[in-house]
């Protein structure tokens, strides 16, 4: 009698394989506690996102995961089965609270932070609060009352589109000095482009840092900063290379150092016919009537019906 093996839930084989900055996981000598992983709402979707808040809270980082099929770690005498490659990077907590200033600015009132920022699906919100470069920077998209020792802010929308505005303009330069393409050819999300981009416009580096900032944006204030940097509609994408100088984006990330080209079979150069020795000369001389192929012997015999 067989027995099937049973793992048990959680074992040493579970883990993940991060890539952080060492600032990111330093203890602080100030404040007690390691850094750690929290669950928070994603301020584009609304849904949960894994986020790494510093020793202290001082600092907040978004948690991403670089993904391949049938992928694990090998890591000294364990094998590793979540296969995901986790890297950490900065983030303005500023877009984290900005959904909960919007809600807040419904009711167009003053109101402390703390009434603000709550959430029961994930109480973890509640230490953005701690954080230093949200509690400095909050006052570029809300106006602020002080009372005394308390403040009370107020979701401020035309001070929220410039401050993103500021931050779309910061990143554009960022990208011209990194040397991105950013042109026509990568309006599509589904291609991605092997010629570098020399005619890229100011419009095009709007564009496309527009869309890097929207990823941190709900759909509905993605598009009222659309309309703030006066961006024109895009009646349809425009083709601006040949489909051959294209491939479409797989689910299996693809390393930048390989040739893309191997990805298009319109690319392939056909070969002449190589020149027949004399012994294939002589053999395609010799008359093949009844004589079988040598892949007929190998083939699988097909069974008569009985009648």
């Amino acid at each position: 009698m067989t027995t099937k093996k049973t793992r048990s839930p959680r074992s040493a084989s579970d883990g993940w394989v991060l890539i952080a900055a060492d600032s990111a996981l330093e203890t602080a000598k100030l404040h007690d506690g390691d850094p750690n992983f929290v669950k928070l709402r994603n301020p584009a979707t609304g849904a949960a996102s894994q986020y790494l808040f510093r020793s202290g809270d001082e600092r907040v980082y978004e948690v991403k995961a670089f993904t391949e099929d049938f992928h694990s770690w090998f890591i000294d005498q364990t094998v590793q089965r979540d296969g995901r490659l986790l890297y950490v990077t900065p983030v303005d907590p500023v877009f984290l609270v900005l959904p909960y200033l919007q809600r807040g600015g419904a009711e167009g009132k003053f109101q402390p932070l703390q009434q603000m920022v709550m959430d029961e699906d994930y109480p973890g919100c509640t230490r953005l609060l701690k954080c230093t470069q949200a509690l400095d920077s909050v006052h570029h998209v809300a106006d602020e009352k002080v009372v005394g020792d308390l403040k009370f802010h107020r979701y401020n929308q035309e001070k929220t589109l410039e401050w993103l505005k500021k931050k779309v303009q910061n990143t554009v330069s960022a990208i011209k000095k990194s040397d991105l393409s950013v042109g026509g050819g990568v309006k599509s999300t589904t291609y991605v482009r092997v010629k570098q981009e020399t005619n890229a416009t100011e419009e095009d580096y709007l564009r496309y840092a527009h869309g890097l900032i929207s990823e941190y944006l709900s759909e509905e204030l993605s598009k009222d900063l659309h309309k703030h940097l006066q961006l024109p509609e895009i009646s349809s994408p425009k083709e601006v290379e040949p489909p051959s100088k294209k491939r479409k984006l797989s689910d299996k990330p693809v390393e930048a150092g390989e040739d893309y080209t191997k990805f298009n079979s319109a690319d392939f150069v056909r070969k002449p016919p190589k020149k027949m020795t004399a012994a294939q000369k002589s053999l395609a001389k010799v008359d093949k009537t009844g004589m079988k192929s040598m892949s007929a012997f190998f083939s699988p015999k097909v069974k008569q019906e009985k009648k």
